[in-house]
């Protein structure tokens, strides 16, 4: 297909030219479904969720903007003392443990399906499993958090209905040590063994959540990266041995990027950082190299810095920190772990629980774009953080109704395959455009078109029939979204909408200013799609 418009505010670069006819006698992209050649293939549970520890435990969590007391009005009083070591407990707020059996939270994930979900976090390095008749609910000295029986049941029963195998990390922190300080498996042993006894599936697991802030998660302050390699021979060798189908993820570090936005560039607070490329030295023999990316640090938290905008929300800076936070751990998986996939186990808009504008369609271009930059660089699956708690979450945490990212990754897992293609395009200003053979139909192609230009269309010429499906939103920085012009939402039941695209003839085809695009082409014939 041609771009229609030549204009100075896109800037795109491609493989195959043709010539614009408009005045500017500039070169004008030219682009071929049937020739898009692949460059890689993802996980089938590429898009995956994340569902925390402490939402299935109960406990406290991010607190909404509105319950976040007012500067100089001072914190708001403790309701526990489970909140991250070093945290302003005023940032959290208690949650009690989430309805895994609710009828609309299993419709909706089952519509992402299928899909991993991780049951991790911070609060998961702390958290001991108490497996017996009549919980305590008292967490033992070492520990910050009980998980009951029927609660780990409830995530066995969730993740089997929605067809999303568990991924996870070992509980860590001082209860599971000995006397010499060196990690023992037996709080993981039972753990695991009662959920493979009952049916679930661990797919994968980390050993450590977010070593790079190693104290924050639960270790002593004098954690390092040789405490870590010793434990981690120890956690290798226990889940090779007993638990050898689950894959090994390492290390799962964060906050480190090629920029300095990275909040582990600078250093953390008093926090002692510890470098991936200490932490991957000692993990070649894991499956897969993990990391978290966020681009910058919420508003809970901002006396951390680090900070970003609603207004900088569309802008190439903002896109680009994906490819800045993988570029640094490329670097140290080449080194340390050569030719192991990548995945990227946490990711969000913000860390701290998202920024007030995480939940609305403003983020729905951060997060497709996420999916679709990631997707072309070895990133073999991308676990969203959250499916429902906080700003973050895809569905609300109060009523489970869909949030604009929810549409978003249902449109993707609707029309995106597992083989990756390379459009042609290099992304600039205004456009972004991907590519991956269209799920479930031999030959066919889906692309992926951002219009992040806020004021201006954009017009692509199909060479061929396609089907269009646009979300579009009368408030960026709101909830309600619309397809092809028809509002998103929940039927009776909570049926989900019918997902109906526009039929579009080969030719000209417009985008409107800030707007999402998938075109779909099942006549593309593409060979690498067969």
């Amino acid at each position: 297909m041609t771009l229609a418009v030549c204009t100075s505010s896109t800037t795109i670069a491609l493989a195959m030219l043709a010539f614009c006819t408009g005045a500017q006698g500039q070169s004008s992209p030219r682009l071929s479904p049937a020739e898009m050649k692949p460059v890689g293939t993802v996980d089938e549970r590429y898009q995956s969720y994340n569902v925390e520890m402490l939402e299935v435990t109960g406990g406290r969590f991010w607190k909404p903007y509105k319950d976040i007391a007012a500067p100089g009005q001072g914190a708001a009083p403790s309701e526990g003392g489970n909140s991250p070591a070093g945290m302003d407990p005023g940032l959290y707020q208690y949650r009690p443990p989430i309805d895994l059996t609710n009828p609309r939270l299993r419709k909706m994930a089952q519509a992402l399906g299928p899909a991993y979900m991780r049951v991790s976090g911070t609060w998961a390095n702390t958290t001991f499993f108490d497996d017996s008749d009549t919980p305590s609910g008292t967490p033992p000295k070492g520990y910050n958090g009980v998980l009951t029986r029927q609660q780990w049941l409830g995530v066995i029963a969730f993740s089997n209905a929605v067809d999303a195998p568990i991924v996870t990390s070992m509980p860590l922190s001082n209860g599971t040590r000995g006397p010499d300080g060196v990690w023992r498996p037996d709080q993981a042993r039972r753990w695991l063994a009662f959920t493979r006894a009952n049916g679930g599936t661990v797919a994968a697991a980390e050993y450590f959540n977010e070593p790079t802030l190693a104290a924050m998660g639960g270790v002593s302050a004098s954690y390092d990266a040789a405490a870590f390699g010793r434990d981690y021979r120890v956690f290798e060798a226990f889940m090779r041995k007993e638990f050898p189908q689950s894959k090994l993820l390492a290390p799962g570090s964060v906050g480190e990027s090629t920029a300095d936005w990275g909040v582990a560039m600078g250093g953390y607070g008093d926090f002692k950082i510890l470098k991936a490329a200490d932490l991957a030295a000692y993990t070649g023999g894991a499956d897969a190299f993990s990391y978290h990316h966020y681009g910058a640090v919420s508003q809970r938290c901002a006396a951390m810095g680090y900070q970003t905008s609603a207004a900088q929300a569309l802008n190439e800076d903002w896109f680009g920190r994906t490819d800045q936070t993988l570029a640094y751990y490329r670097d140290v998986r080449d080194k340390a772990m050569p030719g192991k996939p990548f995945w990227n186990t946490e990711t969000a808009d913000a860390a701290c629980g998202g920024n007030p504008w995480g939940g609305t369609f403003l983020d729905s271009f951060r997060y497709l774009d996420q999916l679709g930059r990631l997707a072309r660089q070895d990133v073999a699956v991308v676990i969203h953080n959250t499916l429902v708690a906080s700003d973050y979450g895809l569905l609300d945490e109060d009523t489970f109704e869909p949030k604009p990212n929810y549409w978003a990754a249902l449109l993707w897992r609707k029309f995106m395959g597992t083989t990756v293609l390379d459009p042609g395009v290099t992304n600039g200003p205004g456009m972004h455009i991907y590519a991956q053979c269209l799920r479930g139909t031999p030959g066919g192609v889906t692309m992926l078109v951002l219009n992040t230009d806020r004021q201006k269309s954009l017009s692509l010429t199909l060479p061929i029939a396609a089907n269009r499906y646009s979300l579009t939103a009368a408030k960026l920085e709101g909830r309600e979204v619309q397809l092809n012009g028809k509002a998103l939402q929940l039927g009776a039941d909570d049926a989900l909408p019918s997902i109906e695209g526009a039929a579009l003839k080969a030719g000209n085809a417009t985008f409107a200013p800030a707007s999402i695009t998938f075109l779909t082409m099942p006549e593309a014939g593409n060979p690498g799609c067969a």
